[in-house]
C-alpha cells in the first residue's frame, strides 16, 4: 500500500501544497468558513476528476510527453503554441507571487523594509535560477519537511483557540469570485500528473491503483489546508492577506522566526524550480539564446511587481481565474480528442 498508493499520492500532494496555502485564511475569513469549506472540497473533487482524465490521456498516448506535448498531439500547432504561451505566462506570474510573499517571511525573522527584503529574495532566487543546473534532493527534502512543520505548528497552536460556534452557517453563494481564484490556485496540480503516471510505469506498480493514488493526492492538500486555515483563524482575529503577517505579536518571537526561516526556504526552493522550468521553455521551446533567457527570467517578474502587481490576493486570484480554468479546458479538450481518435 505504501509503495503503490501512499508514495505516488505524496508526489502529487507534495507538489500541490505550496504558496497558495497562505491566501486561504484571508479568503475563508472574507467569504465565511462554511462557504470556504464548500469551495475547497468541491474544487478538490473537480481536480481529482481532472487528474483521472489527464491520466487517461497519458496512458493512451505513445511516448513520453508533458502538457504542451499532449496539446500538440491532440490539439495541433495552435493548441501547442497556445498552451506554451499561457503556461509560460503563468510561470512568470507565479514567480511574481513568490516575490510578493517573500517580505512577509523575512519580517517574521527580523522586521525591516519590505522592498529591501523583496530585492534580496529576488537576487538570491534569480542567481540560483541562472546558475543552478539541477535540483538538490536534500534541499527538497528540507523544504517539504519545513512546510509540514509550518502547518503542524500553526494548526496545533491555533486549533486550541478556535471555536466553531463563532462561525455561524452562511448561505452558500457559489459566485464569490474572490474565493474561487485563490482556491483553484492553491489546489492546482495537474502538471505533475505525468510524474505520478511515470512512477507507476517505472516501479511496475499496478495501474489499477493509479486512481486511488490520484484521489488521495488530490484530497490530502484540501485536508492540510483546512488544518492550516483553522489554525490561523484561531491564532489571529485580524487575518492578513498572506496569513503570516497577522501572527506577529500573537506568537512567541522564537516560533515566528522559525516559521519565517521555513517559509523563506519553501519560497526560494519553488522560485528556483519554476525559474529553471521557465528558462528551459524559453531556450528549448521558443529557441531563445541562453543570455536572453536568463535576462527574461531575472527581470520580468520584478518588472511585473513594479508595474503594479503587488497584492498577493489579487495575484493568486488572477492566476486562479484566468490561467487555471484554461488549463482545465485544455485537458478536457485533449481527453475528448483522444477518445475520438481511438
Amino acid at each position: 500500500m505504501f509503495r503503490n498508493i501512499i508514495l505516488p499520492a505524496s508526489i502529487l500532494a507534495g507538489t500541490v501544497i505550496g504558496a497558495g496555502m497562505f491566501s486561504l485564511p484571508f479568503v475563508f475569513n472574507k467569504v465565511g468558513l462554511f462557504n470556504g469549506l464548500f469551495y475547497l472540497f468541491v474544487f478538490a473533487s473537480v481536480y481529482i476528476f481532472l487528474y483521472f482524465l489527464y491520466a487517461e490521456v497519458i496512458l493512451n498516448t505513445a511516448g513520453e510527453h508533458r502538457f504542451v506535448g499532449y496539446a500538440k498531439i491532440y490539439l495541433g500547432n495552435l493548441g501547442f503554441w497556445t498552451a506554451l504561451s499561457l503556461g509560460l505566462l503563468e510561470l512568470f506570474f507565479v514567480l511574481t507571487i513568490y516575490l510578493i510573499l517573500s517580505p512577509s517571511f523575512f519580517n517574521l525573522i527580523y522586521a525591516g523594509n519590505s522592498i529591501f527584503y523583496l530585492l534580496i529574495f529576488w537576487i538570491l532566487g534569480s542567481a540560483a535560477a541562472i546558475f543552478s543546473t539541477k535540483r538538490i534532493a536534500f534541499l527538497e527534502f528540507l523544504i517539504v519537511a519545513g512546510m509540514v512543520a509550518i502547518i503542524a505548528l500553526v494548526g496545533w497552536l491555533g486549533i486550541r483557540n478556535f471555536h466553531f460556534s463563532e462561525w455561524p452557517f452562511q448561505n452558500l453563494n457559489f459566485w464569490q469570485w474572490s474565493a474561487v481564484g485563490p482556491i483553484l490556485f492553491a489546489l492546482s496540480g495537474a502538471l505533475v500528473v505525468p510524474e505520478v503516471v511515470s512512477y507507476f510505469r517505472e516501479s511496475k506498480a499496478g495501474l489499477s491503483r493509479l486512481k486511488i493514488a490520484l484521489a488521495l493526492g488530490g484530497i490530502l492538500p484540501a485536508v492540510v489546508y483546512l488544518i492550516f486555515v483553522i489554525g490561523i483563524l484561531g491564532l489571529s482575529a485580524a487575518v492578513s492577506e498572506d496569513a503570516v503577517s497577522g501572527l506577529i505579536g500573537r506568537m512567541p518571537t522564537l516560533i515566528l522566526r522559525f516559521l519565517g526561516i521555513l517559509g523563506f526556504l519553501s519560497l526560494i526552493s519553488s522560485y528556483i524550480a519554476i525559474g529553471l522550468n521557465a528558462r528551459r521553455i524559453l531556450e528549448y521551446d521558443l529557441f531563445l539564446s541562453r543570455n536572453w533567457s536568463k535576462f527574461i527570467i531575472v527581470f520580468l517578474p520584478i518588472t511585473l511587481y513594479f508595474l503594479g502587481l503587488q497584492s498577493f490576493i489579487r495575484a493568486v486570484t488572477l492566476v486562479g481565474l484566468i490561467f487555471l480554468p484554461l488549463e482545465i479546458v485544455f485537458i478536457i479538450l485533449m481527453w475528448f480528442r483522444m477518445k475520438n481518435m481511438q
